[in-house]
């Protein structure tokens, strides 16, 4: 029995993986959908070591999960025959799915068991993000997540955390008389940023599951119903609304509110909901940027590079980094007029191409580097050479360019980072971070549609 938990865990580990290509699933807030996560029995397979326990936020959603046999009261029960044959049909298909995504896992995606799959970081990966499109991809409004779903979501991202329980760093320690000993724990990015995440993701459920008696309502676009919804309150006095709405996104449901508008409790109530969004969203976003600084560089990118900064950028942007005695990005931002996400993605992969460049270029490039060094190089010019200078000015500029653009997709920096990592503890926590930044990021957005057709209604009122 003992020799299968071994077996059984590392069969937990792979659960979710897809088969997807690489660089698909990079874009922050949607991933293409997976179906390959199904219900399983953890507290059969799935056993904790009593060593790992600081990271014990996801050790209780196990055990709701766990399937308990019922003692037959009447001992010959037919009803009660039948129950315990399902359950034993349902894990026996359970495991086969856990031995599929194992394989999976060891094969790196290629099924052909020709040695030409992806790294273990990689298909973990994916796998989350994956997951996050299988869970939320179809989620397109305010309201709780269903009961499946959300049990779903808690014990698949429970197996992949689990994984972060080994990950652990070797730390010497003195006991006197010049003897020393080596201890391991967790490693420190994962014992800092992890609790974080979980916390972050608890927050957003409760967030979610939050929206259960709303004033406002939602029809789909071009449907009947946009005359009235199900509880009969007239909708028509919103058609006037929905044609001012952006189509961008044209297969989101339209949100409804009254004809008089929202209640002052219920506005209230949204702004302080949309705050702590956006909050949870800026905080994923920290730690997703400073899991990518951490990341390598790969050679294949900085072979890639111009010779020169001024080369990616182009004049314009070279000079206003180059001539001004202060620099302030949000100028330059308003002085290029950027139309389009496509037009800010392709400027940040050129700032980007730049600021390496020039790192290079003062010997301060080491492949990766800490968050605190990037800080350092936003916070000042210090540096009396050129290119320190214009390595800073670019940092921020770029940092800008995120902030005002917050569903940008990955650079194409991040996105060959992410493929070439061989982290699995930095893969853990880039993908758990991305993908609940774009779930913040989503409701923030989902929230100012209903404020913005509250207010557009009230407005035209008056």
């Amino acid at each position: 029995m003992e020799s299968s938990t071994s077996s059984d865990q590392n069969e937990l580990t792979a659960s979710g993986t897809p088969t997807s290509s690489v660089s698909s699933p990079y874009r922050r807030t949607y991933s293409d959908i997976s179906g390959l996560s199904h219900r399983f029995d953890v507290q059969s397979f799935y056993n904790r070591p009593s060593n790992t326990n600081v990271l014990s936020g996801h050790e209780e959603d196990l055990s709701e999960d766990a399937v308990e046999p019922k003692d037959s009261v009447d001992g010959g029960d037919g009803e009660d025959h039948d129950q315990d044959s399902d359950i034993d049909s349902a894990e026996d298909a359970e495991l086969e799915m856990m031995r599929e995504r194992f394989a999976k896992l060891l094969l790196g995606e290629d099924m052909s068991g020709s040695g030409k799959g992806v790294c273990t970081a990689v298909t973990v990966s994916n796998a989350i993000t994956n997951l996050y499109a299988t869970v939320f991809g179809q989620s397109l409004r305010l309201q709780p997540l269903s009961t499946e779903k959300k049990d779903l979501w808690k014990r698949e991202m429970n197996c992949f955390m689990s994984i972060c329980d080994y990950i652990v760093e070797v730390i010497p320690r003195s006991l006197g008389n010049n003897v020393e000993i080596t201890e391991t724990k967790l490693r420190s990015d994962i014992l800092m940023n992890l609790p974080a995440l979980r916390k972050l993701d608890n927050m957003l459920m409760e967030i979610l599951d939050s929206f259960t008696e709303n004033e406002f309502w939602y029809v789909e676009r071009g449907s009947s119903s946009m005359h009235s919804n199900n509880d009969g309150r007239d909708s028509g006095s919103f058609r006037k609304v929905v044609v001012q709405r952006k189509d961008e996104k044209w297969w989101l449901p339209v949100p409804c509110v009254p004809a008089e508008g929202l209640s002052e409790d219920e506005r209230k109530n949204l702004r302080h909901k949309r705050d702590c969004a956006n909050q949870i969203h800026k905080a994923a976003l920290a730690i997703n940027d400073s899991t990518l600084n951490d990341m390598d560089i790969p050679d294949s990118y900085l072979t890639t590079l111009p010779k020169s900064g001024k080369a990616s950028v182009g004049d314009v942007i070279y000079k206003q980094l180059c001539t001004a005695e202060k620099f302030y990005p949000d100028q330059l931002l308003d002085i290029l007029k950027i139309s389009s996400e496509h037009e800010a993605l392709e400027l940040a992969d050129k700032v980007e191409a730049s600021l390496v460049t020039w790192r290079r270029k003062t010997g301060g490039l080491t492949h990766s580097r800490s968050s605190w060094d990037m800080m350092k190089d936003m916070g000042g010019e210090a540096g009396n050479d050129k290119n320190h200078i214009l390595a800073a000015r670019a940092r921020s500029l770029l940092f800008c360019l995120k902030q005002r653009y917050p569903e940008l997709s990955q650079t194409s920096l991040d996105i060959c980072k992410i493929q070439y990592n061989r982290d699995v503890g930095k893969a853990v926590l880039e993908s758990y971070s991305r993908v609940l930044e774009g779930l913040a990021y989503n409701v923030v957005s989902w929230i100012d549609d209903v404020l913005y057709v509250d207010r557009t209604v009230r407005n035209r009122d008056d």
